[in-house]
């Protein structure tokens, strides 16, 4: 997937309200996860400020919103022992979850942007972890 692939972040296509809801109810899956849940639980200290951070994040991604400061690959490096498997199934629950609020084009923009998102944190991953090993591709059939 390359950089172009990324739909263009456009303020009138979702509200809001919408993003927040997008991460509120993803969040609420992957907390019950039973292979995400736990590593959530053990990294996220404060869920209010994490639940900001994400809706800044992902306002910034579908609407092109300036608010989200912060840098996702340093914290997602410093996780231990992640594998393909935790980000498919991240990108399986963030697709569940944009399927089911019932907005056809917020799901095309939100699960394209999440799979070039997901892919690029498991390469950064890959490369600091296995910096001798060639990078291997998340499973093309999570990112449709």
């Amino acid at each position: 997937m390359t950089q172009s692939a990324i739909p263009t972040p456009n303020p009138n296509l979702y509200s809001e309200e919408e993003v927040a809801l997008l991460v509120h109810a993803f969040y609420a899956k992957a907390r019950k996860d039973p292979s995400l849940g736990p590593i959530f639980e053990e990294h996220v200290v404060d869920w209010d400020a994490h639940f900001v951070q994400m809706t800044n994040f992902w306002s910034a991604q579908l609407r092109g919103t300036s608010r989200f400061r912060g840098a996702p690959m340093p914290k997602h490096i410093a996780l231990p022992e992640l594998t393909a498997t935790l980000f498919e199934r991240w990108l399986q629950l963030f697709q569940q979850t944009t399927h089911e609020l019932g907005n056809p084009g917020l799901k095309q923009h939100a699960d394209t942007v999440a799979a070039f998102i997901a892919n690029r944190l498991w390469q950064g991953y890959q490369f600091s972890h296995f910096p001798d090993k060639q990078p291997v591709p998340l499973r093309d059939s999570i990112m449709q």
